[in-house]
């Protein structure tokens, strides 16, 4: 799959790959087919969908027909997805059943509680603890059957955490959030380090505008790399995964160009220090 300096051990004993393709907005057979090739190419072996972005049954054509071509198999490779805020609660077990009919897969190496709510549902709405409960009971019957080989939660805070690990039977593997030097998250790293979770990131780029940033800028100069390396490699530095989104082949390339160089400790520092709570994505802070 990948060699341990460029993944990371989740909690079921399995290594997943440290850099992955983000699938979101990749929209289009077409699209999609272009972006895994480039991306087989250039070595990713992880692949993160999810039902919203309504592309897991492109994923999953490109994925039988490309294979092949680089002389791997399903096992090589490492897809995720994500349960919809639609099917949060009692439809979570079909939903789930449903990314897995998309993809044409047997299993799915990593399946996440996309949203924290319901879609449909106030965020204040008294409910959501118990939608959210019922998800993850559909989701630990289906690991147990083996069809999700791991499971986890996406843009959960750390209230919503704690919730889950003190009444889950199977702790969560993985926690997906929005994560950069503008938005560094110490809470939720911290209570994953403490209770053996993998914490993941996406949003690495700060959807374009963290590689303007003067410091950023500076950074990548100084050790001869594109600010977008230098905003990624600050992640997987730290042991956390990434999974940029792209659909062109030289950014693909670029972005794969992590694992062979590394910041110093003051220029990780200085990265860090621009962490002023900046959200480039939605806030789940406000869902019960």
């Amino acid at each position: 799959m990948s060699s341990n300096t460029s993944s990371v051990l989740l909690n079921t004993g399995v290594q997943m790959p440290l850099l992955g393709l983000g699938m979101y907005k990749l929209c289009g057979s077409e699209d999609v087919f272009q972006a895994v090739d480039a991306a087989l190419a250039e070595g990713y072996r992880a692949f993160d969908s999810a039902a919203v972005y309504g592309n897991e049954a492109d994923l999953g054509q490109a994925l039988k027909k490309l294979l092949p071509k680089y002389g791997l198999t399903r096992a090589d490779v490492f897809i995720t997805s994500k349960l919809g805020p639609k099917d949060q609660g009692v439809k979570a077990m079909d939903g789930a059943l449903h990314s897995l009919s998309q993809l044409d897969l047997d299993y799915i190496d990593l399946y996440l509680i996309h949203w924290p709510g319901t879609q449909g549902q106030d965020v204040a709405d008294q409910r959501n603890p118990g939608n959210r409960a019922q998800s993850w009971s559909a989701l630990e019957e289906l690991h147990a059957q083996g069809k999700l080989k791991a499971i986890g939660v996406s843009n959960y805070t750390p209230a919503h955490m704690r919730e889950l690990i003190q009444n889950c039977n199977v702790r969560p593997a993985l926690l997906q959030v929005e994560f950069h030097p503008q938005l560094c998250q110490a809470e939720l790293k911290a209570l994953c380090k403490e209770f053996g979770i993998c914490f993941q990131a996406y949003t690495s780029l700060g959807r374009g505008k963290l590689v303007t940033d003067p410091v950023v800028i500076e950074v990548a100069k100084n050790c001869n790399r594109t600010p977008a390396q230098v905003l990624l490699r600050w992640a997987v530095q730290q042991g956390v995964s990434v999974l940029p989104k792209s659909v062109n082949p030289d950014r693909i390339k670029e972005n794969a160009a992590i694992f062979d160089f590394t910041l110093t400790d003051e220029d990780m520092d200085r990265l860090s220090a621009l962490d002023c709570g900046h959200r480039y994505c939605w806030d789940p802070s406000q869902v019960v």
